[in-house]
């Protein structure tokens, strides 16, 4: 026996020592004790019928759960659209970032070139002297290298 049950069998056995005890000393008096019976005998096979109405506590105890489910998918739902939001800026931020150096990496490479050849063209002559003495220490070297062989 359940304890919900136990407490019931208890409540009943109670009150059936009460009517023992106060006979109804008026016609009125008894009314109200049938009332009052009828009352709790209402009561408790209601109380009985829920317990053995398996059934409809399996569905009770279904739906409980499909709606403990659905909040929690839809609170996982809302935690990943917040978390995808942030990968989502934090991709672009970073996106962002190595663009940017990208691009200052380009404007300082295309700046060191310009300098290179603004100063080629500045010292001219003595890019050509230089140039013109190499090729000459090629000439005298590849011409003491074959009187050798």
């Amino acid at each position: 026996m359940t304890e919900q049950a136990q407490q019931q069998a208890q409540k009943t056995q109670q009150a059936q020592q009460a009517h023992d005890e106060q006979a109804a000393a008026s016609p009125e008096e008894l009314r109200e004790q049938v009332e009052r019976t009828r009352s709790e005998l209402g009561r408790t096979v209601e109380a009985l019928a829920a317990k053995a109405d398996v059934k409809a506590r399996t569905r009770a105890k279904v739906t409980e759960v499909k709606e403990r489910a659905a909040a929690k998918a839809g609170a996982m739902k809302r935690q990943a659209a917040a978390k995808s939001g942030t990968l989502r800026h934090q991709a672009a931020s970073g996106a962002g970032t190595v663009q940017h150096k990208a691009t200052d990496v380009a404007h300082r490479t295309r700046g060191r070139a310009a300098q290179g050849a603004r100063l080629a063209q500045d010292n001219r002559k003595a890019v050509l002297v230089a140039a013109g003495a190499t090729g000459a220490v090629a000439v005298v070297w590849l011409m003491l290298r074959r009187r050798r062989a």
